[in-house]
């Protein structure tokens, strides 16, 4: 049963922690703590990335208003400036040129504004950004009462001269409240218009807009569009909008466009569609399909984008932009705006934001370089993936299955190295995917919530079960042990050996007259149940009077009291355990008509013993050793020659005033070579009646006698006991080994001690 517990109670714990990781990851504030924490994780493990070549940020820093002897202030630098920059960049062959700028206002010289404007014109790819500002609008009732107040979004775009002049132009909010970890693809504040970055991308892919536009009429043939002769008339709008609010519905209203168009791209080859071509298109089909919020896969810290100083664009080597090849813009996405080279600077001109890759010294990223990274992101089709939270949910269940049912399976320091390797491999494979496709696995929860509680919930069942199976093997081995040994045992305080102790004790020896020809008499199954009775018994007053069962033989009992020093308790329960094993077992031979009475002769013996493991290899028994214990044995073997119930060495009897005790000799027993003092120990003082105390008086003159080889007149006295007293075992021995001497006189030294030869 416990092999059918266990996979049971895994699959169980492992479906809490399944349920505990899917509960926690739908609480609304996780995914807060999902981007404040994992996307820094996974951004500083997989380190920095080469950004595409295709992008260039011209800086406008310090360094260069000092070059050009221009204000600090990047909206007081005169536009007449930025006029020649357009045109050196056009001049170089620049695909589209993006100002992160805003210019809603006129400048002082309307002259600048002018040249500006004409330089706009003629490179014919200028894409410029409006500002947004947030605007509180108040509710009034009928009686013109204010009712609420709301903020709403208003654009503002560039002044009409270079509005008119501009290819496009587009808002680009950022947060300034927390970090950065997403833009706006589409603003819905804003009408719902494409924002710089997907503007920017738009001019820069729109050479693959006839082959996108050819794919989506292979797929959804309804929707034939023509194809848009230049990059201006993108955004010309007419009565349905502009093509690219065109295209956005088309794909929002029904996704499964898009996701026949990735299928059917997928199978076009590369004479159909060349590998560059198809990789705009694929970018494009992307964005469209694309939420309206997406996370920024960023490429490291500041200027990890090819940053190029404003300077240095104006002033380069020869007059000739192609000459040096860090400013090699043909065919490239320059991206122009305030970019700070050291925190000092960046605190002057506040145009910076907080990201994950932040640096320590204050350092943020600049508005115009996270603009360069969403087109990067778009342009390699590589932003950072969240994986759908439907598949988010189960990747959490699934892990805390495996994490919980391996943890309850193995023992805790398995487990501990089972969750140490399993989430290593998570978050290898986790880094890995966030590196090669941007995909983004839930961190936070499996490692930092599942992993620690599994391990937790398998140590602590791991642990409850210890504890059950001690209780389970205390429960078992008290049959065989004393509880202080099953306690070592139990908690595997060392190796087997190591509860061995030499203690004093008292031993207490059993055997049931006539048991073989008992056991000739009845089956198998009916002894068994008899003894089983019998032991009942026999335990209950070893136990009350704090001893212990050390060994089961057959009819024979051998039960240990033991104390760490020579203490006079031990010898005084020993003794009381035999005088109510005595009452007890006549209690029980007359409790059942026709049960067999089990007859027992008792021995008591005290002194030094070695309790402990007695084996080798893989079979050990506990028990008590040593020389006293075969003494007790031997000491109850003698009650089969002297016709006792009871018997003790003397030195066990010693100074326990309260047990009446009847000495009956000396004896030297069977494998000794010392003799032993016997007493019989007949019951408690308090119980004695005149009868016993006249044997006692004279079977001390009669043994006397014996032991002066007085034989005749011993052997006269002990007789004479036997009439006042017939069923006197001692007296009767007595009296057959007087008549021997007497019939054989003994000539060599005697001694008055008594062999017994046999067990």
């Amino acid at each position: 049963m416990s092999h059918m517990r266990r996979p049971i109670g895994a699959l169980a714990l492992g479906l809490v922690i399944a349920l505990l990781g899917t509960l926690v990851t739908l609480l609304p504030r996780v995914r807060e703590m999902e981007e404040d924490f994992e996307l820094r994780w996974l951004f500083h493990l997989r380190g920095a990335t080469q950004a595409p070549p295709e992008v260039v940020v011209v800086a406008i820093d310090e360094q260069s208003a000092q070059r050009l002897d221009l204000p600090t202030k990047p909206s007081d630098w005169p536009r007449d400036l930025h006029a020649q920059l357009v045109e050196r960049l056009a001049r170089a062959g620049a695909r589209v040129i993006c100002f992160d700028l805003t210019f809603d206002r006129p400048s002082r010289t309307q002259q600048y504004d002018e040249e500006f404007a004409a330089a706009i014109g003629g490179a014919a790819n200028v894409v410029l950004t409006d500002s947004l500002r947030k605007e509180t609008v108040r509710q009034t009732n009928d009686s013109s009462q204010a009712i609420d107040n709301f903020q709403i979004e208003r654009v503002s775009p560039p002044i009409p001269i270079l509005e008119q002049a501009a290819l496009a132009h587009a808002p680009f909010p950022l947060p300034r409240e927390s970090r950065v970890n997403t833009y706006w693809t589409f603003k819905t504040g804003a009408g719902d218009s494409p924002t710089l970055p997907v503007i920017a991308f738009q001019v820069y892919a729109f050479d693959a807009y006839r082959d996108f536009l050819d794919l989506l009429r292979r797929v959804a043939p309804r929707l034939d569009m023509a194809p848009p002769v230049t990059a201006r008339a993108l955004f010309a709008s007419n009565d349905a909008g502009d093509m690219i609010a065109k295209l956005r519905n088309v794909f929002v209203s029904d996704p499964r466009i898009g996701e026949r168009m990735s299928r059917e791209l997928e199978r076009s080859s590369d004479q159909d569609l060349p590998p560059k071509r198809k990789r705009l298109v694929r970018s494009l089909l992307s964005l469209y399909r694309g939420d309206e919020v997406a996370y920024l896969n960023f490429h490291g810290p500041p200027r990890s984008i090819t940053t190029v100083p404003y300077y240095e664009v104006l002033s380069p080597a020869n007059g000739d932009l192609k000459a040096r090849s860090v400013h090699d813009f043909a065919g490239k996405a320059v991206f122009v705006g305030f970019s700070a080279f050291s925190q000092p600077e960046q605190d002057r001109i506040r145009d910076d934001y907080e990201t994950v890759f932040s640096q320590p010294s204050g350092l943020n990223i600049s508005g115009v370089e996270i603009a360069a990274t969403a087109f990067a992101n778009l342009l390699d089709d590589r932003p950072v993936r969240p994986i759908a939270f439907p598949w988010e949910l189960a990747v959490v269940a699934v892990w805390g299955v495996v994490l919980g049912a391996g943890c309850r399976m193995l023992r805790p320091t398995a487990s501990a190295a089972f969750v140490s390797m399993l989430g290593s491999a998570y978050l290898l494979v986790a880094v890995r995917q966030f590196t090669l496709a941007g995909l983004w696995l839930p961190l936070l929860i499996p490692l930092c919530l599942q992993v620690p509680l599994a391990l937790f919930g398998g140590v602590l069942l791991s642990y409850r079960d210890a504890r059950r199976e001690r209780k389970l093997i205390k429960q078992a081995f008290g049959y065989f042990l004393p509880d202080k040994i099953v306690d070592q045992l139990a908690k595997s305080v060392g190796p087997i050996s190591s509860a061995d102790q030499l203690v004093y004790g008292a031993c207490l020896a059993t055997d049931v007259e006539k048991y073989t020809a008992l056991a000739e008499a009845m089956s198998p199954r009916e002894l068994g149940r008899l003894m089983n009775e019998y032991y009942a018994e026999l335990f209950k007053p070893v136990e009350r009077l704090g001893g212990f069962v050390d060994d089961v033989v057959a009819d024979a009992m051998l039960a240990i009291w033991a104390a760490s020093s020579t203490q006079i308790s031990v010898r005084r329960q020993a003794c009381q355990a035999a005088l109510d094993i005595v009452e007890t077992l006549d209690r029980f031979n007359q409790a059942t008509i026709g049960r067999p009475a089990l007859l027992t002769r008792l021995g008591l013996h005290s002194g030094q013993m070695l309790l402990g493991s007695i084996g080798a290899s893989h079979h050990y028994e506990y028990q008590a050793v040593g020389d006293m214990v075969n003494t007790a044995t031997r000491i109850q073997g003698l009650s089969k020659y002297l016709g006792t119930r009871i018997l003790a060495s003397e030195a066990t009897v010693d100074g326990l005033d309260e047990i009446l005790t009847r000495p009956v000799g000396s004896f030297l027993l069977a494998g000794k070579s010392a003799a032993v003092c016997v007493v019989e120990v007949v019951g408690r003082k308090q119980d004695a009646n005149p009868r016993v105390s006249l044997l006692h008086q004279k079977f001390a003159e009669a043994l006397g006698a014996y032991r002066t080889r007085e034989w005749r007149d011993a052997a006269g006295q002990f007789s004479e006991i036997l009439d006042l007293f017939p069923e006197d075992g001692p007296s009767r021995f007595y009296l057959q080994q007087c008549k021997a001497y007497v019939l054989h006189p003994i000539d060599e030294p005697w001694h008055p001690a008594v062999r017994i030869d046999h067990k």
